[in-house]
């Protein structure tokens, strides 16, 4: 058993990081382009971590109540949720008000220089 995966890492590679990391991504994605705030992916995330705690059980005899592995694996999907909404969230900005930002790179945008 290693910190971040209970039974092999191949089982926490592609259920937790695979699996449940694009699914986060997704509601991320999803939020964003519905302009809603930033807290509902992180709720709606954390949901989504005891469903894959949920398979890590059921498919791989893995322990459902343990709040260890849900941490672990609700820290990997927010961060993946919160990637899919951070890139929408600037691509929304520099396309919608295209006249006042232009993108600074993939996570940020910034106000028009005036030439």
């Amino acid at each position: 058993m290693g910190i971040l995966w209970e039974n092999s890492f191949a089982t926490f590679l592609m259920l937790t990081v695979v699996i449940g990391g694009s699914a986060a991504y997704m509601t991320g994605r999803s939020l964003a382009a519905h302009w809603r705030p930033i807290i509902q992916p992180i709720l709606y995330t954390l949901l989504l971590a005891a469903v894959v705690r949920f398979f890590h059980f059921a498919l791989f005899g893995g322990t459902l109540l343990s709040i260890h592995y849900y941490v672990v694996d609700a820290a990997v999907l927010i961060a993946a949720a919160l990637l899919g909404y951070r890139v929408t969230r600037v691509r929304q900005m520099v396309t919608q008000y295209s006249w006042l930002y232009e993108r600074a790179g993939l996570f940020w945008w910034r106000e028009k220089q005036e030439n």
